[in-house]
C-alpha cells in the first residue's frame, strides 16, 4: 500500500528515523525516494565539504537522487526489514517482511562510495557488519589498505618495505 501511515522521530539507529503508523505486509510498496537527479560529479561537488548526505545512487550509478522526502530518513540496518528496488526509473522502498506498527523502517544502504569517510553502522544487529558499506566494498578497501601498507621483504640480511604500486 503506497501512501501508508509513517512518521519521523527520534532513532537509536542514527538522529531521526521513519517509523510505520501500521503494519506494513512483506512485498509492499512503502515509499517511494524521491528529490532531483543530479549527476554524481554535481553531487559530489555539492556536498563535497558536508558530513551528512542523503544521496541514492540510480541505473549505472552516474546519477543519484538528491533526497527529499519521507524515505530520506530510512536509516540503514545489516539486518532490514526493508530493501530498494529501481521501477521504470523509479526507487521504492519495500518491506521484505512483515512490518509491525511502531517499527522503525530499515534498509541496507550498500554504500561503495565515500572517498575515506568510514560509514561506521550502528544499527546494533546481531549481524552487523560495523559498516554502512557492501560487503564487497569492506573488501576492495581491505586490499587497498594492505597493498597501502606494504609488504615486508628480506634481502641481503635486511628488512625492507617493498611498496607495490
Amino acid at each position: 500500500m503506497v501512501g501508508m501511515g509513517l512518521i519521523i522521530r527520534s532513532s537509536a539507529i542514527h538522529a531521526a528515523g521513519c517509523y510505520t503508523m501500521a503494519p506494513i505486509r512483506k512485498g509492499a510498496r512503502v515509499v517511494e525516494y524521491t528529490g532531483p537527479r543530479i549527476s554524481k560529479d554535481e553531487a559530489d561537488e555539492k556536498y563535497q565539504n558536508s558530513p551528512t548526505t542523503y544521496l541514492f545512487g540510480v541505473g549505472d550509478g552516474k546519477m543519484v537522487i538528491d533526497g527529499h522526502g519521507t524515505a530520506m530518513f530510512i536509516n540503514h540496518s545489516c539486518d532490514p526489514n526493508c530493501e530498494t528496488e529501481e521501477m521504470d526509473g523509479r526507487v521504492w522502498i519495500m518491506a521484505i517482511r512483515n512490518i509491525v506498527t511502531g517499527e522503525e523502517l530499515t534498509y541496507d544502504y550498500y554504500l561503495y562510495d565515500g572517498d575515506e569517510d568510514e560509514a561506521r553502522c550502528n544499527c546494533g544487529s546481531v549481524s552487523c557488519r560495523k559498516s554502512m558499506y557492501s560487503p564487497e566494498e569492506i573488501r576492495r578497501r581491505a586490499r587497498a589498505a594492505k597493498r597501502a601498507a606494504g609488504k615486508k621483504v628480506v634481502r641481503g640480511g635486511s628488512r625492507r618495505r617493498a611498496v607495490k604500486r
